[in-house]
């Protein structure tokens, strides 16, 4: 009797023990599939938004201008030959734009004020796009402020971000970008108005300084342009990386709007010669 009882107790044991063993595989297998579709989803997620950052976070140079893909047209000496929005019948450039949807109310309004603010002292006009013009302005809030230079055709992005663009000299910024303007710092004769202290610029940031060959329309260099960034711009260890020449002490870079010499610059940019 005490052999059968061990046996029985025994087997019991036994079967407990699969019981359990079985019991941890089935959960085993269970966090498994769980952590599998975890992963799964994971992967999901970020190649979305990898797919998102490379559509918002454009390459830039000069800090706000976007790079194209063949990265010509942006360093075009003469103030984008051939790609300008064209002029019509009555002396006037329209440039038709959009904004997205996503700006509020109050949002859409600083931005129109800033579209606007070029019928008065240019013969440059925004009007709202339709459906039959073939190129046009999208105003989005993307990641930052930043714009291309000049008339690409077809749809052409100005990003004017929420959260620190919305300043009616920064719109005016990027809205003469998209007119065909550069950087006030980066124009041909820039040497001998200001000295670049290239010691002082983040590393990597050295292209924002970078000359080019522009016409500069017998203007001479405005260090109140709208298109001047600030003495300290890229700094590394807070310590000027522009001063003005000859003398280092004249206000510089602190436009907060477009100065007579920018509304001159663009008036013959499109061969007007006066203000309307």
């Amino acid at each position: 009797i005490s052999l059968l009882s061990w046996f029985r107790s025994s087997t019991l044991m036994v079967l407990c023990y699969i019981l359990i063993l079985y019991f941890l595989c089935y959960v085993f297998n269970a966090f498994l599939i769980i952590y599998r579709c975890i992963f799964a989803v994971l992967i999901i997620a970020s190649k979305q938004i990898n797919k998102s950052v490379a559509l918002d976070d454009p390459i830039l140079t000069d800090g706000d201008i976007v790079m194209e893909e063949d990265a010509e047209r942006n360093f075009d000496p003469c103030t984008c030959r051939g790609c300008m929005w064209g002029k019509q019948t009555d002396g006037k450039v329209y440039i038709p734009y959009y904004v997205a949807n996503h700006f509020s109310s109050r949002e859409k309004a600083i931005i129109t004020r800033g579209l606007e603010s070029f019928s008065s002292f240019s013969w440059s006009r925004f009007r709202p796009s339709r459906s039959s013009d073939r190129d046009w302005l999208s105003i989005e809030s993307q990641n930052s402020c930043h714009s291309y230079v000049c008339c690409l055709g077809g749809k052409q992005v100005v990003s004017l971000g929420q959260s620190g663009c919305l300043y009616h000299g920064t719109i005016q910024h990027e809205l003469l970008h998209a007119l065909g303007f550069n950087h006030e710092q980066t124009r041909s004769d820039r040497d001998n108005h200001i000295r670049v202290l290239l010691e002082n610029v983040v590393s990597g940031m050295e292209l924002n300084f970078r000359k080019i060959a522009t016409p500069n329309q017998g203007t001479p260099c405005n260090y109140n342009s709208d298109m001047q960034y600030h003495r300290y711009a890229f700094s590394k260890n807070n310590r000027p990386t522009m001063v003005p020449i000859p003398n280092p002490n004249v206000s510089f870079g602190n436009a907060k709007e477009m100065s007579r010499n920018d509304n001159a610059r663009l008036n013959m940019l499109h061969k007007c010669c006066k203000c309307p």
